[in-house]
Parts: structure tokens; sequence; C-alpha cells
């Protein structure tokens, strides 16, 4: 599956408190691409994907965290899981398969600053 690339899809966090995200599917990404390589991928994709409305083109996403993996289990956090930052979080300097990436992965992808406020006050705004 690896020469073809896999599917990931990237679900852009807006916002955490508001429950604000838009997942965009991702066929065909190489694994041996590093984490920053992908992250910049996304970024110009997002400016430039039709139908995503303009808060979500504009925004400062830099921090991307596995959410879910196929045949794993599923947070009960409807955004994105507060838990085992130091597993999940995506280092940059990684590739995608050494940062646990595999087929069907779901990615949050979101600014680092946002999700640290919201890990000291979790509580949705709705």
């Amino acid at each position: 599956m690896s020469s073809e690339g896999v599917t990931i899809t990237v679900r852009l966090v807006r916002s955490f408190e508001h429950r604000n995200f838009k997942p965009v599917v991702y066929p065909g990404v190489n694994l041996d691409q590093t984490v920053k390589e992908f992250i910049a991928f996304v970024k110009n994709d997002v400016l430039l994907r039709k139908g995503l409305p303009p808060p979500f083109k504009k925004y400062r996403y830099d921090t991307m965290k596995i959410i879910h993996q196929a045949h794993g289990s599923k947070t009960n956090e409807l955004v994105v899981s507060l838990e085992d930052d130091d597993k999940l979080i995506l280092a940059e300097d990684n590739t995608l398969k050494a940062a646990g990436i595999a087929h069907e992965t779901e990615l949050a992808f979101f600014c680092m600053d946002d999700y640290r406020k919201y890990k000291l006050n979790p509580v949705a705004a709705w």
C-alpha cells in the first residue's frame, strides 16, 4: 500500500471550545515524507481548497496530533483527546511512518496555543 500512498483524514480544528472543525480527506499520502513536509502541504492545500469557509483557510495551524487509527479505539472527546500528548503529537522531524501514521489514520491539525488554553479549562461553550 505504501507505494501508492495511504488515505489520511485531517481534522482542521478552528475552535476547541465551540467544537468547530472540518475534516479533509487526503488520499495517496506518502508516509516517507516528514511531518514538517506534510504540514506545509496541508497548509497550502487548505489555502487553495474550494468549499472551505475563509476562517478555516486563514487559521494559524501549527500542530498535528493523532486522533484515531483504523481498528483502534476512539476517544470520547468530540474534537481531540487531551491525553498522551507525548505519544500522539507528531514531531516535525519524523517521517509520517516513524510517527505511527498508517492507512486511515485521522489527525487533528490545530494551533498549539489554543490547545494549551483549552487543556487548562476544557469546557465546551455551546
